[in-house]
């Protein structure tokens, strides 16, 4: 196996690859929690709260915690999503101790004091602001919520400006406490680091969070979703998601959605960036995308286009989808992407904090850990058979369409 992994007592895991031939590390330390996971009045906490962990604790300030990352020449950021959340650092292996003492200090004893939360505060509704003035971004988010109207999945992982304004020290510590459990959390480190060195951090330095199980996630089941959503907005560009809900993260298929998606919408050569940008001229940003969960997931096509545009764009997406449908794809399709995403595959699994991402993200989900070379047999092991099965089962659902844009709703009404 190429990960070594342990569980403690209380429920933590830890996680490690090995890296000999590097001198850094990538250490992140996760949690089994995200906007997914939320109450309506806590919509944007777990992201609220992932803040709120840079801001000093009982023995180092804001600024304590910059500083002595920046001393040790070491990255620092955190991230939220709709499952998990993750606070990492990336730096020079002989800093192991002194980086996990900081990061743990951070997750076990941030202060969330009421002054921090108030400023915080404003700080996470500007982030909210800058996401409604930037239609590219929150296309995305009224695409999920169309595409699931009831599936908590479809909430946004920043919540909305009138449940931040409420966050305050209660509330933050009651979160934490509910969701920042041991059973929750999962070390993970990728790079020149030892297993039972880590293991032994993780007993000194995380004794500080609550014991408690990992919190089952009961799978939940969608009550159906409407098909179009479209807000009036004066923009230069329409901007465009048209997909479907589809497969969760741990089908057997994923391989070859992953694959039929490059073949649409991947890159350059891909049939919708040839179709809409090369050949009519008709976009400069047009890809398709998926977004795998635990029990769902969601399918899509992103375009760009002017105003004038978008309903062409459209008809031409919904036209592409049908084709490769029904008629699946071409010999050199396949090989030319199968080639494509096992490139991309090493080229990034060359970084430590994307093979510590990889083993996190994974385990902190329950999901399938797999080596560079398994999933570099499980690409190749897609047929052609299998893109045309996978694509026919996925595209026969109901199709979403969510525009912004200056139009009205009926001038779509047809297109879906």
């Amino acid at each position: 196996m190429f990960f070594e992994k342990t569980v403690l007592p209380n429920g933590t895991t830890i996680i490690s690859e090995q890296m000999g031939s590097v001198r850094s590390i990538a250490l992140g330390i996760w949690f089994s929690v995200g906007s997914r996971d939320e109450e309506p009045a806590e919509a944007g906490m777990s992201h609220f709260l992932e803040h709120m962990m840079f801001k000093g604790t009982s023995v180092r300030s804001a600024r304590d915690i910059s500083e002595e990352f920046d001393r040790l020449g070491a990255e620092i950021n955190a991230f939220t999503s709709k499952e998990y959340t993750c606070y990492y650092a990336r730096f020079v292996d002989e800093h192991l101790d002194r980086a996990f003492s900081i990061l743990s200090d951070m997750v076990t004893d941030a202060a969330l004091d009421n002054a921090a939360c108030e400023s915080e505060r404003e700080v996470v509704i500007e982030e909210i602001a800058r996401m409604e003035d930037t239609p590219d971004d929150q296309i995305h988010e009224i695409f999920s919520r169309v595409l699931w109207p009831t599936h908590p999945i479809g909430l946004p992982v920043l919540g909305d400006k009138e449940s931040v304004a409420t966050f305050d020290h209660g509330r933050s510590t009651a979160f934490r406490a509910k969701h920042y459990l041991s059973g929750n959390c999962v070390v993970a480190a990728a790079g020149n680091v030892s297993h039972d060195e880590l293991v032994a951090l993780t007993k000194k330095y995380l004794t500080g969070i609550p014991h408690g199980e990992r919190i089952g996630r009961p799978a939940v089941k969608e009550s159906g979703s409407s098909n179009l959503a479209v807000l009036e907005k004066e923009t230069e560009q329409a901007h465009i998601c048209y997909g479907l809900a589809t497969m969760d993260a741990n089908h057997p298929d994923r391989f070859a959605l992953s694959l039929f998606d490059a073949v649409l919408g991947g890159g350059m050569s891909s049939r919708l960036f040839q179709e809409i940008r090369e050949k009519r001229g008709l976009a400069y940003a047009v890809y398709s995308f998926s977004a795998l969960y635990q029990d769902t997931g969601e399918f899509a096509v992103y375009v760009g286009t002017r105003p004038s545009n978008a309903e062409e764009v459209v008809g031409l997406i919904a036209s592409e989808v049908e084709r490769i449908a029904s008629d699946g794809v071409l010999p050199e399709e396949l090989d030319r992407v199968q080639q494509a995403l096992k490139g991309h595959l090493v080229l990034g699994m060359e970084s430590t904090r994307m093979r510590m991402t990889r083993l996190g993200k994974n385990e902190v989900v329950g999901g399938e850990i797999l080596s560079t070379n398994e999933i570099m047999a499980r690409v190749d092991a897609v047929t052609m058979d299998d893109i045309r099965r996978v694509s026919e089962e996925v595209l026969s659902k109901q199709k979403v369409l969510a525009v912004i844009g200056p139009f009205s709703a009926d001038q779509f009404a047809g297109a879906v």
